[in-house]
């Protein structure tokens, strides 16, 4: 998806829920959209306030939490490390490095398509699905 589609949706998304679109909701949008690494609170927090002096961790870390809430980013589980964000809302799958904890996007049909097992329909309501794989990637794997 490209970024003015994305930002369509953040603005409708913010709007939606009565939110104001202020600047700095913009900016932490803005940065979340351009990163590739699928930042966490720390990382954004680290880059903007090189932009941004005045913002504070605490305004980015509920901001990206409201973010979550409304759909305008994924959360990443940060498996035993602080939650990492995702502004891609396209169908998708993760790779994670154990090593260096770099996350990488990928497509699957299959993984899209999986079966959800009878017992936990019975139990659960599931609303998406998302496959991570773990491992080495290639840097880690050849140093």
């Amino acid at each position: 998806m490209d970024s003015k589609k994305l930002m369509d949706i953040f603005y409708r998304r913010v709007k939606g829920r009565g939110l104001n679109i202020t600047p700095q909701r913009t900016a932490i949008y803005q940065e979340l959209m351009k990163a590739k690494d699928h930042p966490s609170a720390d990382n954004i927090y680290r880059r903007l306030v090189k932009k941004v002096p005045n913002i504070s961790f605490d305004t980015i870390n509920r901001t990206l939490i409201t973010f979550s809430k409304i759909g305008v980013v994924n959360i990443v589980e940060g498996y035993g490390q602080p939650k990492r964000y995702d502004p891609n809302l396209e169908n998708h799958h993760h790779f994670r490095c154990i090593q260096c904890n770099s996350i990488i996007d990928f497509k699957n049909k299959q993984y899209d398509n999986i079966e959800v097992p009878e017992e936990l329909n019975r139990q659960f309501s599931v609303i998406s699905k998302k496959v991570v794989l773990e491992g080495l990637c290639n840097k880690c794997r050849k140093g």
